[in-house]
This record gives C-alpha cells, sequence and structure tokens, in this order.
C-alpha cells in the first residue's frame, strides 16, 4: 500500500473557471495577476522583483497555470520534474467547502443559501432566537462584511456593550466574532452552535467563530482558536472512504471543520500557516500506508486574498514554496503528494470576496514526470483513491 497528502493552498487559482463570467468574476487570475504585478515592480512591500517560486514551479506550477488560463508565469521554460494539470469546478459555488468537498471526490448537489447585500443581512427570526437563545443584549454588524475591517470598526463597542459581532460575505456563511477574554471562547463556541441550529436547515453552508484578542482597533488580532460549524457533504467523501478502507485521515488546518468531522481520524491545528506547514512535515514522518494526510493552508486567502494584498499574497507565496523541500525529500518512493486549492481570491480584483477560478494541480507520483492536462475537481479525489488502492467513487476518474 502507498500514502497520499493532499495539500490545498487555500484561495491560490490559476483562472480561466469557462463559467467565471455568472459569478461576475471573468479575467480574474489570482496567480497569474500576482506574478504579473511582481514582474511590474507593483508587489514591493516585504519582498522584490519577480514572483519566486522555484519548488512548485520546478514540479510544473507555470505549466499548471497555462493549462488552466493561458497566463504567463515565471519559469514556464523549465522543464517540470512533478505532474501538474489545472481543475474546473462543476458545483455552483466558489466558497470553501464547495471546493474541499469536490476536490474529495463530491459535488455539492444544491445550491447555498446567501444572505444578502443588505443591512440587516440576516433575517429576524433568525437573529431574534440567536439572541433570546444565546441570552444575548443583542448583536452588531448584521451586514456583508470582511474580517478584520469589522473587528476595527466595530471590536470596541462589542467589548463595552458584550454585543457578538456577526457578519457574512458572498459565502455561504454566518460568521460570529467575539473576544476570548471579555466574552468567551466557550461562550462563543456556544452560541455558534445555537447559530448552526437556525441556519443550517436554510441549507447556509457554514457558521465561523472568530475569536479575537486586543483591547484597541490597532491591537485587534484574530487568534488560532478559530472554529467552522458545517453541514456534513452528502455522501462519503475520500476521508470516509480512507477511514473504511482500515487507513487514517489525518487532517491539518481547517480540514475537520470543512468535513463537519466526518472520516477525520485526527486533527493537527496551529497558529498560522507555518505552524500547520510543521504538522505537515511531521505527518509525512508519521503517516502509514493507507493514509491520506489533508492539509489545508488558509492564510493565503483569509490574510491576503480578502483584503486584496498583493505583495503579502506574494510574500506568502514564496514562503511557502521555500518549504516545499522539506516535504518533497521526506517522501517515499511510492508516495503520491498534490498541491492545489480550492477556489481563487484574486488579490487585484475589485470588492474583497472569492473568485470563480480552476485551480493549478502540481505533485509528485510515481511514474514520473507527465501533463495531467485539464479535468474536474472531482478526479483529483478519485486520483488519491486510486493510489490507495480504493475502488472507485460514483464522481471522477483518476488521472494516472
Amino acid at each position: 500500500m502507498a500514502r497520499a497528502f493532499l495539500c490545498v493552498m487555500d484561495s491560490v487559482g490559476a483562472g480561466g473557471a469557462p463559467d467565471a463570467a455568472d459569478f461576475g468574476d471573468e479575467g480574474a487570475n489570482t496567480l497569474g495577476h500576482i506574478a504579473a504585478a511582481c514582474a511590474a515592480g507593483q508587489a514591493e512591500e516585504g519582498r522584490s522583483g519577480p514572483l519566486a517560486m522555484p519548488n512548485l514551479t520546478g514540479l510544473g506550477l507555470a505549466q499548471a497555470v497555462k493549462i488552466a488560463s493561458g497566463a504567463p508565469m515565471p519559469g514556464d521554460r523549465i522543464a517540470p520534474a512533478g505532474i501538474w494539470g489545472a481543475a474546473t469546478e462543476q458545483s455552483p459555488g466558489k466558497d470553501t467547502p464547495t471546493g474541499h468537498w469536490e476536490l474529495a471526490g463530491v459535488p455539492v448537489p444544491w445550491d447555498w443559501h446567501y444572505f444578502p447585500q443588505t443591512v440587516p443581512a440576516f433575517p429576524a427570526e433568525v437573529t431574534d432566537a440567536l439572541v433570546a437563545r444565546g441570552n444575548l443584549p443583542g448583536i452588531l454588524g448584521n451586514c456583508h462584511a470582511s474580517g478584520m475591517p469589522i473587528l476595527r470598526e466595530l471590536g470596541e463597542e462589542h467589548i463595552r456593550s458584550g454585543k457578538p459581532i456577526c457578519y457574512t460575505s458572498v459565502d455561504s456563511v454566518f460568521q460570529i466574532a467575539a473576544h476570548e477574554d471579555h466574552f468567551g471562547l466557550d461562550r462563543l463556541l456556544d452560541l455558534c452552535r445555537i447559530a448552526a441550529d437556525l441556519v443550517h436547515p436554510m441549507m447556509v453552508g457554514r457558521v465561523i467563530a472568530r475569536p479575537f484578542l486586543g483591547e484597541t482597533p490597532e491591537t485587534f488580532k484574530r487568534t488560532a482558536n478559530r472554529r467552522d460549524f458545517a453541514i456534513a457533504p452528502p455522501e462519503p467523501t475520500i476521508c470516509d472512504r480512507v477511514v473504511a478502507a482500515g487507513g487514517r485521515t489525518r487532517a491539518i488546518g481547517k480540514i475537520g471543520d470543512i468535513f463537519a468531522h466526518k472520516g477525520i481520524s485526527e486533527l493537527h491545528k496551529g497558529a498560522d500557516d507555518m505552524a500547520l506547514f510543521d504538522h505537515l512535515v511531521a505527518q509525512v514522518d508519521a503517516a502509514e500506508d493507507g493514509d491520506l494526510v489533508f492539509a489545508n493552508f488558509v492564510e493565503f486567502d483569509s490574510l491576503y486574498g480578502h483584503p486584496r494584498d498583493v505583495s503579502g499574497y506574494a510574500r506568502a507565496l514564496e514562503a511557502f514554496d521555500a518549504r516545499v523541500p522539506e516535504v518533497m525529500s521526506r517522501l517515499r518512493p511510492d508516495d503520491l503528494v498534490i498541491f492545489t486549492a480550492d477556489h481563487g481570491n484574486d488579490p487585484t480584483w475589485h470588492g474583497s470576496d472569492h473568485t470563480r477560478e480552476r485551480v493549478p494541480v502540481v505533485g509528485r507520483a510515481p511514474g514520473g514526470p507527465r501533463s495531467l492536462g485539464l479535468f474536474n475537481f472531482t478526479d483529483v479525489g478519485e486520483t488519491v483513491a486510486a493510489h490507495l488502492g480504493l475502488a472507485p467513487g460514483p464522481h471522477g476518474r483518476s488521472l494516472l
């Protein structure tokens, strides 16, 4: 038996989605536009020059972006030493659960509920029930917002009043931010469970706890104790199938939350993406035959994509790429490793939300370097399944 490592670089899209116009995202290209900005000297904060990702480029990243969108990337004339291709999402959404579930072999069979771009954003029957059941003095926000801006705007009022900050985005989410000390982390998590009871029947995909610390807008900082309360996938995913076959699904980051902890054998969290990468390296050493290590690296999306920080996004890509050899040097000859993404979040794009894009798929597999071409998200999950010797699932096909 073999092992598989599936690493999701959250929001690192590659453009080219054929239905991008349906989402208002025609022309969005996270990697392509970051690379172009770097080459033009427009991403010089904390870094300088062309985007430098030699390790993922050496596996085929530039070729993957070309397959996805035709956009040029630095290093596109280097002969890749890995496997490379681009995946197209089929499900009707550009949110985190949709992308991850489909990568894990299960397309979303329903339409998520999205809250309107109004103030208030949430129906009164939901907020009234939340206030009553949560024994709250009221709520703040009740609007579409980005995480850190709304913390800076309402954090001090939250501390004074005891009212949690409730907000949403273009995703199917109900988010609640509260101070870990003044409000209490356990109380926030309990409140999110109440909210999940209220909005999951509406087909709202996630309730997200957004705990933070600090006393002023300048010092407010979200903590690592984020928790997502997600609707469970409608069918067994690759996570369930690995466990049913006797293997272990070793989840890193928010993978457990995204899959409602279904098919998750163990969970490893960290304060930031570099801490999560430490867990990935440790799991390459620890994983056994038949195991799947499934990791999500969220900061590309949360810290740089939504705030539209091109320089920060480029810095994060380069820092991640610099650590890739730590994984590659530890792999066994029969291991499969895939680096991919769940959607786009082009930091050069208008607004502050995800962008509908194809995603790059690069890595290493037994059998040597080769192009995988263009395929569907579900084919990634089926490739992992076939590599681990599992029976084919109802969606997708193996690429190997």
